[in-house]
């Protein structure tokens, strides 16, 4: 007899993981981007930017949050074919809604949306979602999903059992609108990523394209969406939605729209003047010629994706290649950084060629996964010895430029999580996808690579000022020990630490425990 609970729930899992059958995804329909047209409200406010050479894109970087979360929103609001938008993560806070109500109104007033979710997040959703999916103009599809869909032990058992696969994840950002405007970059959907937080946000980018390009990013949207790990959210096991839940959930998202008004960060938003500061501050356009749309294979989350060579990723591919054939300087803002052996050497073997590397990641009191921070802390040292320039952001950045650029609600904590590079003062890449084992082997990720003196000045600007003593430590190696030293300047005065700065000695601890363990592969 099975007597302690232990064993019991061992018992259970091989049950719990094969409770839910895989969905039948015989006779689903593709389908694929709407056509630009030159008739709609976005039609003609793009044509009117571009002018007549069809061979251009305009591209804008956008670091402020608060206008990252306004193009999407009036993007949406001024759609009238379709809008295709494909996220990691949709969070169910007041930016996460809004959006989402944004895409309801659309489906309402006969725009075709499609939303492509990794189900790291949706499960959670899944009844909402399959609300949703029951409106004839909006359709939802899970990427790589759960087949439970309900249950944390049966979430467990499912992962324990089918690892292989459920560990790979789609951490692709795409935002379409009438194929007309794409918006690509790192930010989620959440109000950490767009400056609604009032504890803590995200340091983040986009690039907001119109052009040539959008189709691209329409092509790589219905490449996924057609995939075979793309699974209609209607074709799960379980409950079917009510008779008047779609009219509930749609009257629901209008009252939610109408009454989020109100809250401190949509009068903000709403106001004259913080909406003058706000495009003031926004770099201008650009029109750039030569623009590449870099990424992964779907079937990279795929079971035998390493049998089959689908898990080496493209992005990464074509940004080793842009490094390998650089002459000057390699910028780097990834907020994982664990480049492992083999990258060190390479980052390394780059500085003794004359290159000047240098980095920004997260620090140890600033990121959110301590693990990684240790996966990354291994190759530190090295890193320095081979000349490598390492920053790493503070948990809190100053009053100033830096804050306002944050955070409409006033909140100073903030962590990294801009993914992107500036190559020899000419190329940059803005995108989802982390220098970590995790983005290069079992993520799916995507980026922009713009050739653009004026946008690599422009985010140089930008690492310059992330990298300056008030934002973030410099880490340099001291003789006659090579011990570690944190450089910094708090209140005006510079600052010297001989061991992670503004972080707890339990967190330090725990640091360094997770050094020790093998899960390098995993991060």
């Amino acid at each position: 007899m099975l007597k302690s609970p232990r064993l019991v729930l061992l018992a259970l899992l091989p049950l719990l993981a094969h409770c839910a059958s895989a969905p039948r995804l015989d006779g689903v329909q593709a389908s694929h981007a709407i056509p630009a047209s030159d008739t709609a409200p976005l039609d003609r406010a793009v044509l009117g930017e571009l002018g007549a050479d069809p061979r251009v894109s305009s591209v804008r970087l956008v670091d402020q949050n608060a206008l990252a979360f306004a193009y999407r929103a009036a993007s949406a609001a001024a759609s009238e074919r379709t809008l295709d938008v494909q996220y990691y993560a949709w969070h169910d806070d007041l930016t996460g809604k809004l959006l989402a109500a944004e895409l309801m109104r659309a489906a309402e007033r006969g725009v075709r949306v499609r939303v492509l979710v990794d189900d790291v997040n949706a499960r959670a959703k899944h009844d909402v979602l399959l609300v949703a999916d029951q409106h004839p103009n909006l359709k939802v599809r899970i990427f790589n999903p759960f087949y439970s869909r309900h249950g944390t032990l049966a979430r467990i058992g499912e992962f324990l059992f089918n690892s292989r696969r459920l560990n790979r994840r789609m951490h692709n950002k795409a935002w379409i609108a009438d194929n007309r405007i794409a918006i690509v970059g790192g930010r989620n959907i959440g109000d950490e990523y767009f400056g609604a937080s009032a504890e803590a946000n995200t340091r983040d980018l986009d690039l907001v394209m119109v052009g040539p390009i959008v189709a691209d990013v329409s092509r790589e949207f219905d490449e996924y969406w057609n995939s075979p790990n793309a699974v209609p959210v209607s074709r799960f096991e379980g409950r079917k939605p009510k008779p008047g839940e779609l009219e509930a959930l749609v009257e629901g998202a209008r009252q939610f729209r109408d009454g989020a008004g109100t809250t401190p960060y949509i009068a903000a938003l709403r106001d004259p003047q913080q909406r003058a500061d706000l495009i003031a501050k926004a770099p201008p356009p650009l029109k750039v010629r030569h623009i590449e749309l870099l990424v992964d294979d779907p079937a990279k989350v795929g079971e035998k994706a390493d049998a089959t060579g689908a898990d080496t990723s493209r992005v990464l591919l074509e940004l080793a290649d842009k490094v390998d054939q650089a002459t000057q300087e390699v910028l780097i803002v990834s907020p994982y950084f664990v480049p492992g052996a083999q990258g060190t050497r390479s980052l390394t073997a780059e500085v003794a060629r004359g290159m000047h590397i240098a980095v920004l990641t997260n620090s140890l009191a600033a990121t959110d996964v301590a693990a990684v921070h240790a996966g990354y802390a291994r190759y530190r040292r090295e890193l320095l010895r081979g000349g490598v320039d390492l920053y790493e952001m503070k948990p809190l950045v100053g009053s100033g430029d830096g804050k306002r650029r944050l955070s409409v609600t006033g909140s100073s904590e903030a962590s990294l999580h801009t993914k992107a590079m500036v190559i020899d003062r000419h190329w940059v890449f803005v995108g989802s996808m982390n220098l970590d084992p995790r983005s290069a082997k079992l993520n799916t990720e995507m980026g922009v690579l713009v050739d653009s003196a004026e946008l690599a000045e422009q985010l140089r600007g930008q690492f310059e000022l992330d990298t300056s003593p008030e934002f973030s430590y410099r880490v340099v190696v001291e003789e006659p020990g090579h011990e570690l030293v944190w450089y910094d300047r708090v209140d005006g005065k510079e600052r010297r630490s001989e061991h992670e700065p503004d972080a707890s000695v339990w967190r330090r601890m725990g640091a360094t425990a997770l050094r020790a363990l093998p899960i390098e592969s995993l991060l």
